[in-house]
């Protein structure tokens, strides 16, 4: 990082490799269109590398550019006047120890199905939220950061974008998944 601010862009090139996919995630988030999100990452690297200069040597390097990308998906969305909707892939991470079912593979997806249509229906904020802390895996701080607030806004839009999920689950019958 201290390589990068001094001006390699070998060194930023290295950190672009690094945080490439996070960073196209978080914009998918809040787009909902790959290639709106692949756009709308480039853009937030564009952003960070010009603002290197501003970036505070003390700070995590993610969040902040994680929160460079998501204002640069958010105005893209804004500028673009629609809101479209959110296809999250959720992949599976199986260790088999033993080869499931077809059954349980069956039930298995279409179980994650509901949960993405659900997860769809929430509003673009509360997505934002619920795929940052349960599909990217950011930490409370480093939502915060994300978002722009404080870790105990963070807990609060958590727990209630959790409850609306539990909601749209409830409505649509998935009563398994209401422990979002």
């Amino acid at each position: 990082m201290s390589r990068a601010r001094r001006g390699d862009r070998n060194a930023f090139g290295s950190l672009v490799l690094a945080y490439q996919e996070i960073a196209y995630r978080t914009a998918y988030l809040v787009l909902g269109d790959a290639a709106e999100a692949q756009d709308a990452a480039q853009e937030g690297f564009v952003k960070a590398y010009s603002a290197l200069g501003r970036f505070r040597v003390d700070a995590p390097f993610r969040p902040w550019l994680l929160r460079i990308v998501a204002n640069s998906a958010r105005n893209r969305r804004r500028t673009a006047g629609r809101r479209a909707s959110l296809q999250l892939r959720a992949e599976a991470e199986q260790r088999p120890h033993s080869v499931p079912s077809a059954e349980s593979g069956a039930l298995a997806a279409e179980a994650r199905s509901q949960l993405l249509a659900a997860v769809n229906g929430l509003s673009s904020d509360d997505r934002l939220i619920i795929g940052a802390r349960y599909f990217l895996d950011l930490s409370e701080a480093e939502i915060a950061t994300l978002i722009g607030s404080a870790r105990g806004t963070v807990k609060s839009r958590l727990s209630r974008a959790r409850a609306r999920l539990a909601q749209q689950l409830a409505e649509s019958g998935s009563e398994g998944w209401t422990d979002a």
